[in-house]
């Protein structure tokens, strides 16, 4: 993993843009080339690079994408079509990308966005879990798309996988067994709405958007629940 020199409230350190490969690959798959910042993408470059997969949107793991695959020579595949450079396609649930002698699986976990994706490496029993999961703290839900519904059934995909598997975050240290964050991120947010609910008046409505953030950081709350916040 190489962190990039972006640190703030909302991204934590920096963000993670991990290098992914076999030991016998002399190629690597790359999750997230960061920010627009030279010195950052020539560091990831050094590698020859396979492909680089796109977790979500938001610019602090996107905005280099386009100099990274100019860099590189290699695609740079994205949900969205303005995330897709040097011949990228797109990625969906269900996915197997098959590069640098790994197998890596996309699965859908909307809810930081509508188009966050985590990448599984079942072979290594690992799970880059981008800004959906944190390596410290709770993610919070993008203002336009994010979504909590959608969050909460993220939280439970990543229970259905079972124990044992490691946490690779778009920000923050990497986590052991992710099954018990997961269930550990899904009590945090029943309980807040479950106190919200006791709080509200019964003709109060709830909004299902809970923040908004290009990154993460902890959301704050208004007496009935959190609100969105833009950046």
């Amino acid at each position: 993993m190489i962190l990039a020199e972006n640190p703030s409230v909302m991204s934590l350190e920096g963000t993670n843009t991990w290098i992914l490969r076999a030991p016998d690959s002399d190629e690597c798959i790359v999750i997230d080339p960061g920010p627009l910042d030279e010195g950052h993408l020539a560091r990831v470059a050094q590698v020859p690079v396979a492909m680089t997969l796109i977790s979500h949107r938001h610019f602090d793991h996107t905005e280099g994408g386009e100099r990274f695959a100019e860099l590189t020579g290699s695609p740079v595949h994205a949900v969205t079509p303005e995330h897709r450079h040097g011949g990228g396609t797109a990625l969906s649930d269900g996915d197997v990308v098959e590069a640098a002698g790994l197998r890596v699986r996309v699965l859908a976990t909307p809810g930081h966005t509508a188009d966050s994706l985590s990448f599984v490496l079942e072979d290594d029993r690992s799970v880059l879990t981008a800004d959906t999961i944190l390596g410290r703290g709770t993610t919070v839900l993008d203002d336009v798309d994010g979504d909590l519904g959608d969050y909460l059934g993220s939280l439970r995909a990543y229970i259905e996988l079972g124990p044992g598997y490691t946490v690779l975050p778009g920000h923050g240290a990497e986590l052991p067994d992710l099954e018990t964050i997961a269930r550990g991120y899904l009590a945090h947010r029943r309980n807040g709405s479950t106190r919200c609910a006791t709080r509200c008046a019964p003709s109060a409505t709830m909004s299902r958007r809970d923040g908004s953030s290009n990154t993460s950081m902890r959301t704050s709350t208004s007496p009935c629940g959190e609100r969105p916040r833009s950046r």
